[in-house]
C-alpha cells in the first residue's frame, strides 16, 4: 500500500481502516477497497465533505 498514489492528482493516500478507504485529501476522495482490493477508479470513489473524515488516522505498515 506505501506505494499506491491518488490516480487523480498523484499524492499519497492514507488508510481509513474503520470505513476500509484509501483517502486522498487533495482531492478529498475515498476510494474503497473490496475484498482486499483497492479499487483506484474515480467513478467508484466518495467524495469526503466533513473535516474529520478527509484526516483519518494512519496506520503504520504492516510488519
Amino acid at each position: 500500500m506505501e506505494l499506491m498514489v491518488c490516480p487523480l492528482c498523484k499524492g499519497p493516500l492514507t488508510i481509513d481502516a474503520q470505513t476500509r478507504e484509501l483517502i486522498c485529501s487533495a482531492d478529498r476522495l475515498a476510494f474503497p477497497v473490496r475484498d482486499g482490493i483497492p479499487v483506484m477508479l474515480e467513478s467508484q470513489a466518495r467524495p469526503i465533505e466533513d473535516e474529520a473524515a478527509a484526516a483519518p488516522v494512519v496506520l503504520p505498515p504492516a510488519s
